[in-house]
Order: structure tokens, then sequence, then C-alpha cells
């Protein structure tokens, strides 16, 4: 009985713990002015972008998509909101992080 009890438990760990994780879901982030994503200028609009490992693919309204290298961070605190932040690079905007709303990790670019 505790050896079914056990195995029941860890079973249900497992299943959260994958639940936590970016996986194969996509997330709906939108863009307010254009900006670099890896080697890929993004114009501004509403896009998905689906985790697979290393690599995150932005499609866009018009089913367009592109990809670039991406690292999956933890966070301690729930995020209240996605949020997009970007950073200068030779005058250029550049993507460096979204923090996906609902969730305990961001993406790093």
């Amino acid at each position: 009985m505790f050896k079914k009890c056990l195995c029941t438990t860890a079973l249900l760990c497992a299943t959260l713990a994958a639940g936590s994780i970016p996986g194969n879901k996509q997330y709906n982030v939108t863009i307010s002015q254009p900006i670099q994503v890896g080697t890929v200028k993004l114009a501004a609009g509403d896009y998905k972008i689906k985790v697979d490992g290393a690599t995150a693919t932005f499609t866009d309204s018009r089913k367009k998509t592109c990809t670039a290298p991406v690292k999956v961070e933890s966070v301690a605190k729930k995020i209240a909101i996605t949020a997009v932040e970007t950073k200068t690079v030779n005058g250029a905007e550049q993507l460096a992080v979204i923090d996906i709303g609902g969730s305990e990790f961001k993406l790093v670019f």
C-alpha cells in the first residue's frame, strides 16, 4: 500500500513539474516596435511564440515564422503580466527578455 501511494505521489509530482516548464506550449506577445531577434528583424505586431528546447519560433498573423535561440530561466515568483524587454545594440533595438505572464519562467534571447 505504501509503495503504491509513493509511486502515485512521484507520478503526480513529475506531472506537475512537467506542466511548469514551457515545453511545446504557445505564448502570445505583442511587439510595439520593430526589433531584432537573432538575425531576423520582426515588425511590430502580434506573435505566437513556441519554445522547443533552445529554440523559439515566432509566428505572425500571416503565418510567417522565424526562429531564434532562447534560454528558459526560472524566476522566484510568478510573473504577473507578459512583458517584452529590449536593449539597444549598435543603434538598433534587440529583443532581450520576454517575461511570460502567469508563469514562473522567462525567455532570454
